[in-house]
């Protein structure tokens, strides 16, 4: 029984390495990410990029994932960026959690998850 603990001890100290050679100081995610995820999130005409001040960015785990781009579709305000490449599907900016809970993101309900296939279907293949 000792034996299994320390090596879950050990792969557990392992996976906190990997971790922490992934995480910038703000604590965000910055590496490449390991697999390709089952949904991405997508902007909808909605965002307004919270008056410049996009909630969705607090919430996001991965740095630079989310950007705040000037649109003029959007005056005075932007719209938000989600780069396919950088987004792991974690649904944290979203506002509607599961069993129609209600979580700290988009106060406009401006994000939806979207299956990457249906994404790369429409967009291109995404390179992993």
């Amino acid at each position: 029984m000792s034996g299994e603990t320390e090596m879950t001890q050990e792969t557990t100290l392992t996976s906190a390495a990997k971790t922490a050679r992934l995480r910038a100081p703000s604590e965000r995610f910055t590496g490449r990410r390991a697999k390709k995820p089952k949904q991405l999130a997508v902007i909808t005409d909605s965002c307004s990029g919270c008056a410049g001040g996009p909630v969705c960015q607090i919430y996001c785990p991965v740095e630079e994932c989310m950007i705040l781009r000037i649109t003029t579709d959007a005056f005075p305000f932007s719209r938000i960026w989600v780069d396919p490449l950088k987004c792991v599907g974690c649904r944290k900016c979203l506002r509607q959690g599961p069993n129609e809970t209600f979580l700290d993101g988009c106060p406009w309900d401006a994000i939806v998850m979207v299956p990457t296939r249906e994404w790369e279907d429409e967009h291109g293949q995404l390179p992993y």
